[in-house]
């Protein structure tokens, strides 16, 4: 069996890298920058390091393999599913790794899924440096099942979403909101926590706050609790974001933050739940849709 890179980045080289050191003896590459007077030596040294094969021409790689892994530029996703589409083979597994939108992976798979290959839609949900081919993998689409079967017994780690593509990299999108949007609170608290020489006072207490339960009790109290308190905590915040003001702190993640509560306020899911807090946080969500869903029309 051999399998095929399209683009040879960071994470198809981390990956190679480990398949290798598991026994994988067939890896092949292409990449459009390969004959690139700066980052071509860098994929060169890359490829030999991780003793992968590189090839000219995209046609010359599919010929050859019946796995491809395609580890491009989220934005040209697409573009080169257009380019390898001719030279795939019947029964190829297209295997898509890049951070596209779910609405790409679809039309990525609308696009080759004439040629009669199986697609995966793959979303790396971890540090390729650290992990390697065994970072954790969410996929799916109509080729997930051969991906995993052919794929695990070399160390891979992947997992099942479903048969429908963009449903993996829905997950990891929407993970992101939280990891990514977390990070930026962080600094805005932290840089005012220090501003005001109350760093360890405030990380205490939301410490004590946050460690008693886990993160899905945690997450449940808050959603559900604002469902009856939103138009309070706007107002409270906006106490927030004048102080960060007058220290000449950016706050654009409490102003973020205000605007999203203000929304929920106008909802008025205080009265939906006649002021009683409700019991899960789905329950909050549907409402949400609902009203929002009624004032439009």
């Amino acid at each position: 069996m051999k399998l095929g890179l399209v683009g040879f980045g960071e994470a198809a080289f981390e990956m190679s890298v480990g398949l290798k050191q598991e026994g994988f003896e067939a890896i092949l590459a292409y990449d459009v920058m390969l004959n690139h007077p700066v980052f071509g030596t860098q994929i060169r040294e890359r490829a030999s390091q991780a003793q992968v094969e590189l090839l000219e021409a995209p046609g010359d790689l599919l010929n050859q393999v019946e796995i491809v892994v395609v580890a491009v530029p989220a934005d040209k996703d697409y573009e080169v599913s257009e380019v390898l589409k001719p030279h795939l083979k019947k029964g190829c597994i297209y295997i898509d790794v890049t951070a596209s939108t779910p609405n790409v992976k679809q039309n990525i798979w609308k696009n080759i899924q004439g040629e009669e290959v199986l697609f995966v839609d793959a979303a790396m949900m971890g540090p390729l440096p650290i992990y390697k081919h065994k970072v954790p993998i969410l996929a799916s689409g109509n080729g997930t099942d051969q991906f995993i079967q052919l794929m695990s017994q070399y160390g891979m780690d992947i997992t099942k979403v479903s048969i429908n593509p963009g449903e993996a990299s829905a997950v990891k999108l929407i993970r992101s909101i939280y990891m990514k949007g977390v990070v930026a609170l962080y600094y805005e608290l932290l840089e005012a926590a220090h501003t005001f020489n109350v760093e360890d006072l405030v990380i205490s207490s939301i410490n004590e706050t946050m460690e008693g339960k886990t993160f899905e009790q945690t997450m449940n109290r808050l959603v559900t609790g604002t469902a009856i308190h939103a138009r309070r905590r706007s107002v409270e915040l906006g106490g927030s974001i004048e102080m960060l003001e007058t220290s000449n702190i950016n706050s654009a993640m409490s102003k973020a933050a205000r605007e999203k509560l203000e929304g929920i306020a106008k909802l008025n899911l205080k009265a939906k739940f006649n002021g009683k807090q409700p019991g899960h946080w789905l329950e909050v969500i549907r409402a949400c849709q609902q009203n929002t869903a009624t004032q439009a029309n």
